[in-house]
């Protein structure tokens, strides 16, 4: 759910267990597909709504703004949109706190608005899919706000409750305090008092985000049931919001101490092996799969999952029965650091660990479907984050390729695929993200990845709004990064993403083929084999991560495809348009793309 997942994230760091792979699963990643399940080939598209397109003057993105850029979309090449939460929210953390979970929150439109946003979608062939926030409430929800009335309310315990234990400090009420250790991710004690009821209830992010009870059945009935609501108005599927946290420990024990010192909200650095992954989780998931899996269409279960390496990634499609997650997100590969950036450290755009991690997700999870992912409203944007200062275009470009052309389903962001920049804000007093208020400065919040989508380069506001004031200003980037500028430019990032896009619809190899690493050696260039369906011709991809020049003689026979010569698809570098040769000097940062002949 948050960047601020820092103890997974921290994980994510260390080596794979998967360090051998068996000829068996090198010899399954290598066969292609004839699995043709829309969501096994999509291109998954992420719509923050605050952000996207505002048709009412009112300085914040909604429904009708989605269902107005559709065609762009449909041209794009995109197959589904998630739309992060558009439910009636107090917004105190911009829509991830829900008070209804079967309605539309006015700012964003109407049920009406969504039903013809859904209608519409389909005329252009893209499906659409939800956020569903399945570990809290708003505390205005009504449940909670029952639940808050009265421990003799019947829903009292739908929410994680403890009378505390003896003893004083700021956290005392009534002689009583938390029973344990546990932080709330967003600062400050994960249990907050509640004078009706005279109990603490837990809440593992905002205060006004209770956690539900997912050990009483109940819960999962009645969050099951708002699930049916929209899948029986049509939706393809859900993206399940921080999903490994549905579930805490029973006995409420003190979590340990992971790092010494304090994290950016100036709580202890701790483990969460009390609060996050628990093994309960995952028979509610095979509940909601068998419940998803009887609808017609394919619907969809993706999860978020900031998981510490490939084997544990594995655990959430189910394992072997692959009964849960159809598509739980493959983190490791993209969100593996935070660093980078003409400032810092380039520690991103690291290629052992990309070579190994991307190796992995393709060869080690058997018959289930990968899915990538390099940007979300959570991160700094992949521009930022994996950019050197200097190189970011060519850097965007090889990140986009393997978003695309691997075998994995891709999922982006709005404004990625133009090079939006993370616009952090500079001073507190700019800050609407309440943890970039409250953690200032070592956490600055997560406003810089959400600012409004760069239509034109007109006045007012990129074409986003006609309001001048939008609820987050737009990067002034936006005169030269912005959809109708690079759509009449040949060589513009948008246009690399379209083709890209395009090769992996039409082209088999692309399309259905399977994965096989070639040249794991090399220090400075990935490269990697799609062997495509019989009588396709296999396709090859290799891409310089170095600010020099480097020559490469593409070992296809050990990857058991036979060629002779090579004809350029799609390349970043001029020099290389005509290259047939197996042996190429790629130049700095470049991306080539060859069908093998």
């Amino acid at each position: 759910m948050r960047r601020l997942l820092s103890a997974l994230l921290a994980l994510s760091l260390l080596p794979s267990v998967l360090t051998a792979q068996t000829a068996v699963q090198l010899k399954s990643a290598a066969t292609p597909s004839t699995d043709s399940t829309w969501w096994k080939h999509a291109v998954i598209y992420e719509i923050y709504p605050r952000s996207f397109q505002d048709t009412n003057g009112d300085g914040v993105g909604d429904l009708n703004g989605i269902t107005q850029r559709l065609g762009y979309l449909e041209g794009l090449g995109v197959d589904a949109i998630w739309i992060s939460p558009m439910y009636p929210s107090p917004q105190v953390d911009f829509g991830y706190d829900i008070s209804d979970y079967e309605n539309i929150d006015p700012q964003y439109g109407t049920l009406a608005d969504f039903d013809h946003l859904l209608a519409d979608a389909e005329k252009h062939h893209i499906k659409i899919i939800l956020d569903m926030v399945l570990n809290h409430t708003s505390d205005h929800h009504k449940w909670f706000e029952e639940a808050a009335s009265s421990r003799t309310n019947p829903k009292h315990d739908w929410y994680v409750w403890s009378d505390g234990k003896p003893g004083t400090g700021p956290l005392a009420h009534e002689g009583r305090v938390p029973p344990n250790n546990w932080v709330a991710l967003f600062g400050g004690s994960a249990w907050e008092w509640s004078p009706k009821v005279h109990q603490f209830y837990y809440h593992k992010f905002y205060k006004q985000q209770p956690d539900l009870n997912w050990r009483n059945p109940a819960v999962e009935k009645a969050m099951f049931g708002t699930m049916r609501f929209w899948l029986d108005r049509g939706v393809a599927g859900f993206r399940l919001d921080a999903v490994p946290t549905l579930f805490e420990d029973a006995q409420l024990r003190d979590e340990p101490i992971a790092a010494p010192g304090t994290n950016a909200q100036g709580d202890p650095n701790l483990n969460d092996v009390y609060t996050n992954m628990l093994p309960e989780v995952h028979g509610v998931l095979r509940r909601m799969r068998v419940m998803a899996d009887k609808y017609p269409g394919h619907r969809v279960l993706i999860g978020e999952t900031y998981l510490p390496n490939t084997a544990e990634l594995l655990k959430w499609y189910g394992g072997p029965a692959r009964n849960e997650l159809h598509l739980p997100m493959d983190m490791l590969v993209g969100f593996h650091s935070e660093g980078g950036g003409p400032n810092s450290e380039n520690v991103s755009l690291d290629l052992p660990h990309i070579r190994q991690t991307l190796n992995e997700m393709e060869t080690t999870l058997g018959p289930s479907q990968p899915l990538l992912v390099f940007d979300n409203h959570d991160n700094p944007r992949s521009w930022d984050r994996f950019g050197d200062g200097v190189h970011n275009a060519q850097i965007a470009r090889i990140i986009a390729t393997i978003l695309f052309t691997s075998r994995a389903t891709a999922m982006m962001y709005y404004g990625e695929e133009i090079g939006m920049v993370t616009a952090t804000p500079t001073r507190v007093e700019d800050v609407k993200d309440p943890i970039g208020i409250t953690g200032w400065p070592r956490e600055k919040g997560r406003d810089g990845e959400r600012t409004p989508m760069q239509w034109s380069n007109a006045d007012p506001e990129a074409d986003f709004s006609t309001d001048p004031k939008t609820w987050l200003p737009v990067t002034p980037n936006y005169i030269t990064v912005n959809v109708k500028t690079e759509a009449a430019d040949a060589d513009s990032l948008l246009n690399w993403h379209t083709r890209l896009i395009h090769l992996r619809r039409d082209l088999p190899a692309l399309h259905d083929g399977g994965f096989v690493l070639l040249n794991p050696a090399n220090p400075n260039v990935l490269s990697y084999g799609r062997t495509a369906p019989s009588g396709a011709p296999s396709a090859v991809v290799a891409l310089n991560f170095s600010a020099q020049p480097q020559t490469i003689t593409l070992d296809l026979a050990a990857a058991k495809i036979k060629a002779s010569a090579v004809e350029t698809i799609l390349t970043s570098a001029p020099s290389l348009a005509g290259n047939t040769s197996l042996t190429i000097t790629l130049p700095p940062f470049a991306s080539w793309i060859g069908s093998v002949r």
